[in-house]
């Protein structure tokens, strides 16, 4: 059996098996189970035969002003998820959209003030984040694909900041021991985020008359240590 769960929260069909399919090379496991949050509920009893969770990224906003029902439900089922990584009764990989929802519910805060295009970004670990297990050996600087339009700005209470940089402050946090938050995306060689692009290219993450520009700066970017946080978290509770 699957000890670690891969759930999905991408509405585009093609984006989210390219998605499943990053992350399990990037975890280096045989077998990622898959949830698709877009058209099945969570099930706790299904949750707890897996030891982790990774948390897949999305076109929602979780400041979004008008929320579908879908996404209502997708927020509140990722917020679960949450609850028990806190409790230890999973561990957790939350990134990009994820990342919102999580600091939202704990109380911190999220805006659309420190968007970043898509492209790769320079990030820092913290003294924190270089003594954390998962983000420790990738101090104290990592170079990770980021895409998004909101992020947190202040932390919630209890986290612990792992990886920050000026564009964005808040990259990475840690709450208790099994819950991670990754406002970047972990799972993509240069490869699979350009193809991503495809999916995206009119809806805000860059420019859509620079799609050719931005593919090649992606394509031509060393990136490898946000797989390597996968293959540790994988390492440590997989």
């Amino acid at each position: 059996m699957a000890s670690l769960l891969y759930v999905c929260v991408r509405p585009e069909l093609g984006a989210a098996d390219a998605e499943h399919a990053s992350f399990r090379r990037a975890l280096d496991v045989d077998v990622v189970d898959r949830l698709d949050l877009l058209t099945e509920r969570l099930d706790p009893a299904r949750l707890a035969r897996y030891s982790g969770v990774v948390v897949g990224g999305s076109p929602f906003n979780v400041s979004d002003t008008e929320k579908s029902d879908v996404q209502l439900r997708v927020e509140a089922d990722l917020a679960q998820i949450a609850r028990r990584a806190i409790d230890r009764e999973i561990a957790a990989f939350f990134t990009c959209f994820s990342i919102g929802v999580v600091t939202r519910m704990l109380g911190g805060e999220v805006t659309s003030d420190t968007p970043e295009s898509a492209s790769a970004a320079v990030i820092s670990t913290t003294d924190e984040g270089a003594a954390d297990p998962v983000f420790g050996p990738s101090a104290p600087s990592l170079t990770v694909f980021t895409a998004h339009k909101e992020s947190a700005v202040r932390l919630p209470d209890g986290a612990v900041l792992l990886a920050t940089n000026d564009t964005c402050p808040v990259q990475a946090y840690r709450v208790g021991s099994h819950l991670y938050a990754a406002q970047f995306h972990p799972e993509p060689t240069p490869r699979d985020f350009a193809d991503r692009m495809t999916f995206y290219r009119t809806t805000g993450y860059f420019a859509p008359e620079e799609f050719d520009i931005v593919q090649r700066q992606v394509l031509s970017a060393s990136v490898t240590e946000g797989a390597a946080l996968l293959r540790r978290f994988a390492e440590t509770f997989g």
